[in-house]
């Protein structure tokens, strides 16, 4: 990627010659080749780097690395089926879960030869390396989304795996939507709740005091004085109406009332 974007591909492929020597562009092209290998040179190790230093060309240095540390794609391929197998959501959400699913995948598309176009078998391939992928994602989503999932498998044609991942990111978008909805009514009943309770104790306390105060009352009620003449409560005989006389005004009633009460 660097070398195609500084223009400067063609001299490790082979396919920039070096002009003749006494050729104008010479200059410009041996200058060139010295700077493709400096690159090459800070980007290998120092034991590797001291082993190139003496071949003149970066193509030729291309092609020693190319042979001392090709290997076959075999292994690499393996190893991405097998993450590709054992793959699960787990405790991802789906846009994490679908995002290391494409990185897999388009890792394995670039090992995997595409073969030439012929009367429309492209488009038979593409097909099933769409499917082979919508099953994928299917078979490891967690068994919440068995119900959009089963609504997929139901469809026909399997729509391309973008517009599948769509569709169940919007599923998760709506539980969430309703998992805060049930949240809230759950702080709400919370609340009322804690409320009630606090309620409650307050009126506890206030009984309490109200229950104390009673009791007060009904116990000092025993202590009024009481007169030592005609032995009702309230007065002492210095006030005691039957000795001193009751006051002026007061009816015959109200002194039997007296007289029977106080």
């Amino acid at each position: 990627m660097a070398l195609t974007a500084k223009n400067k591909l063609t001299f490790v492929d082979n396919t920039c010659l070096p002009p003749k020597l006494d050729d104008l562009l010479y200059g410009a092209w041996n200058r060139c080749n010295s700077m493709v290998i400096s690159w090459i040179l800070t980007s290998v190790s120092r034991e590797i780097a001291d082993s190139l230093m003496y071949i003149p060309t970066a193509s030729e240095i291309w092609i020693d690395l190319r042979d001392r540390f090709h290997q076959s794609n075999a292994p690499r391929i393996f190893q991405i089926k097998k993450l590709l197998t054992g793959l699960h959501q787990g405790s991802m959400d789906i846009n994490a879960y679908y995002t290391k699913l494409r990185t897999l995948w388009d890792e394995l598309k670039d090992f995997q030869h595409v073969s030439v176009c012929n009367y429309g078998s492209m488009k038979d391939w593409a097909n099933y390396q769409n499917q082979e992928c919508v099953m994928q994602f299917l078979m490891g989503l967690n068994e919440s989304y068995a119900q959009i999932r089963a609504q997929i498998l139901m469809m026909d044609p399997i729509p391309v795996i973008s517009k599948i991942f769509a569709l169940v990111v919007q599923e998760e978008k709506q539980r969430s939507i309703h998992k805060d909805i049930i949240g809230s009514s759950v702080n709400l009943y919370t609340d009322q709740h804690s409320l009630t309770q606090q309620s409650s104790v307050v009126a506890a306390a206030k009984g309490n005091q109200y229950g104390k105060e009673n009791q007060y009352i009904k116990e000092n009620s025993s202590e009024r004085p009481t007169c030592s003449h005609c032995h009702l409560k309230g007065h002492t005989i210095d006030k005691c109406y039957k000795v001193h006389g009751y006051p002026v005004g007061h009816s015959k009633y109200k002194q039997q009332q007296w007289n029977s009460g106080r």
